[in-house]
């Protein structure tokens, strides 16, 4: 039985990615800050095991790390992430600025630092890193947003970076760009559902071959550029 690990769990893709592996009957980890009040989480169908995990905590993630040390996790989604505040040029929180770059920057890091252990023991060695299209510096015609832009963007980096020191272990690592999500993050008024989403992003996943690694892909499999 194939086994995930992912961050973020409790709402959104997150929550749609531990309900379409687990119906495909993977084991899966389901990490997310608050348990007691994932509700809709834990009542999902399957071999779901809930762990309380914020990836700013160290303590918390080695623990989790330490109680699965004997697991391999054949795919470790890295989905733990905020948006910030939403002001532009002249208007910067940079304390909230320094909270997004703790949860979707070091956070992020931590957990593979912690868990690569467990994915190279695994049969598959895959590593998803869940970017965003406004992380592209290319594709950036709009500003503002910087928190948020800068935090992804710096995701796309170490998804790279991984890809190169990893790549002996036989770990294919990949950013990849969810879409305009109908979620608390990207509201009612969004392109596609979690579940299109999802679907998307599952397609890429489950084909990944070892020449991806290094790479960033939208939900619809084109790749995006940096």
């Amino acid at each position: 039985m194939p086994t995930l690990l992912i961050t973020g769990a409790n709402r959104g893709i997150g929550l749609e990615f531990v309900r379409s592996y687990a119906e495909s009957g993977w084991c899966v980890h389901a990490c997310c800050r608050h348990p007691d009040k994932a509700k809709e989480l834990k009542e999902i169908p399957g071999d779901v095991n809930v762990h309380r995990v914020d990836v700013t905590d160290e303590l918390q993630v080695a623990n989790v790390a330490r109680s699965l040390r004997d697991q391999p996790i054949d795919l470790l989604i890295n989905n733990a992430g905020i948006y910030g505040p939403r002001t532009g040029f002249g208007e910067q929180d940079y304390q909230a600025w320094s909270e997004v770059l703790q949860v979707n920057v070091i956070g992020l890091m931590r957990t593979v630092e912690r868990f690569v252990e467990h994915v190279s023991q695994s049969e598959l060695k895959r590593i998803v890193n869940i970017s965003s299209q406004l992380g592209s510096i290319a594709r950036n015609r709009s500003g503002a947003a910087y928190p948020y832009r800068t935090s992804k963007a710096a995701v796309n980096m170490i998804t790279k970076g991984l890809s190169e020191d990893l790549e002996e272990k036989g770990i294919v690592v990949i950013s990849v760009h969810p879409g305009w999500v109908q979620t608390d993050m990207g509201g009612v008024k969004a392109e596609i559902t979690a579940e299109e989403s999802v679907a998307g992003l599952r397609a890429i996943i489950d084909n990944l071959t070892p020449e991806q690694s290094g790479h960033f892909y939208s939900y619809d499999g084109t790749e995006m550029p940096w």
